[in-house]
């Protein structure tokens, strides 16, 4: 697999009907993890990511050209969620 990168993904964070939250994107259907709570699921991101950047390297093709390298020098929003004591 190819060095480590830094990517801007859009991910869609559903709470699960059984409990946990799943979390996917819109950009890389691929994509799919979970986790009992929202920050263990998105602590996920990273090894499913890895994983679908595997999958298009052995299928030898190219990722979606939206999912790009972001520079790691520039702020990037985003929303996120925290549980108030």
């Amino acid at each position: 697999m190819s060095s480590a990168a830094v990517f801007r993904v859009r991910l869609l964070l559903t709470p699960a009907s059984e409990g946990g939250f799943v979390v996917t994107s819109p950009d890389l259907p691929e994509l799919l993890t979970e986790g009992d709570s929202a920050a263990e699921a998105l602590a996920n991101v990273p090894d499913a990511l890895a994983a679908v950047r595997e999958l298009y390297e052995d299928m030898k093709r190219p990722l979606p050209p939206v999912l790009r390298p972001a520079p790691t020098n520039t702020p990037v929003a985003f929303e996120t969620l925290i549980e108030a004591a």
